[in-house]
């Protein structure tokens, strides 16, 4: 009888123990099942510092040309060149000019230190092993190509921020950045376009009517064909900007406020 009493006593206390555990255990597992990562995110990016070639919609080392209309929303800038050839019909800036003036070349000496920063970029990189990214949809991170071109010549790209109005993306090339004709660059989940910079070792090209986002940060040259849209920044450290009927717009950033407006020379 006593043992008996002894038994049921015991199983009567432990029981709400028990319990208890393993509710813990549960809570335990469930807490680190919401902070495991997508299993194709990578730790957070921070923002690539453009300095004061934040307000440039358009930089370029030795010359800007516009074959035909257009317009230009943000300021547009050449160093140590001079030269902004503005087409037939003009392209309409909305934005002011810095033409080899001291403005452009501290802008151009920001764009080499930004340049530097996302190149030197390292941590969680994943490499992308063809270069081609299109059909892609990518999480913000940082990528690098493995052939060290990038293209998106067979499909659109989505970038997805899952909600996150930071986060950053970061494309590494060693050479060139080739996007296809009507081809697209896809923001989704909050994604912005102020967010996604592209490291170009050499050169990029723009596609007829392709629809771009981001800053394109190229060690040469930039080429933007016949009525691409480009929302970010077409930045050129040594050679040339080449535009054709294209809209590229500047997105503000928080220090500008996004109500800031625009200074307005219409070229004619």
């Amino acid at each position: 009888m006593e043992k008996e009493k002894y038994m049921k006593t015991m199983n009567t206390q432990s029981l709400p123990v028990m319990t208890r555990a393993k509710w813990i255990i549960q809570g335990l597992v469930l807490t680190a099942a919401l902070f495991v990562p997508y299993q194709d995110a990578t730790a957070d990016q921070t923002l690539v510092n453009l300095g004061s070639a934040d307000s440039f919609a358009v930089l370029a080392a030795t010359t800007i040309t516009s074959t035909s209309g257009g317009t230009i929303n943000g300021d547009v800038g050449v160093w140590p060149g001079a030269a902004f050839v503005v087409g037939v019909p003009p392209v309409k800036v909305n934005g002011t000019l810095h033409l080899g003036d001291p403005i452009a070349a501290q802008a151009q000496g920001d764009l080499t230190t930004a340049y530097n920063d996302a190149a030197a970029r390292t941590l969680d990189v994943i490499v992308v092993s063809d270069g081609e990214l299109g059909g892609k949809t990518l999480a913000p991170g940082l990528y690098k190509s493995a052939p060290g071109s990038f293209a998106m010549t067979s499909a659109d790209l989505t970038l997805d921020a899952r909600g996150d109005p930071n986060a950053v993306w970061i494309f590494q090339m060693a050479s060139t950045l080739i996007v296809g004709n009507g081809r697209q660059v896809i923001l989704a989940g909050g994604a912005q376009a102020n967010n996604i910079f592209w490291q170009v070792g050499s050169s990029a090209t723009l596609g007829t009517t392709s629809v771009f986002k981001g800053n394109i940060l190229a060690y040469t040259a930039i080429t933007v064909m016949t009525g691409a849209v480009l929302t970010g920044r077409a930045l050129a450290r040594n050679a040339a900007v080449t535009l054709d009927s294209n809209t590229i717009s500047v997105t503000p950033t928080d220090a500008m406020g996004p109500d800031q407006p625009w200074r307005i020379l219409l070229m004619n």
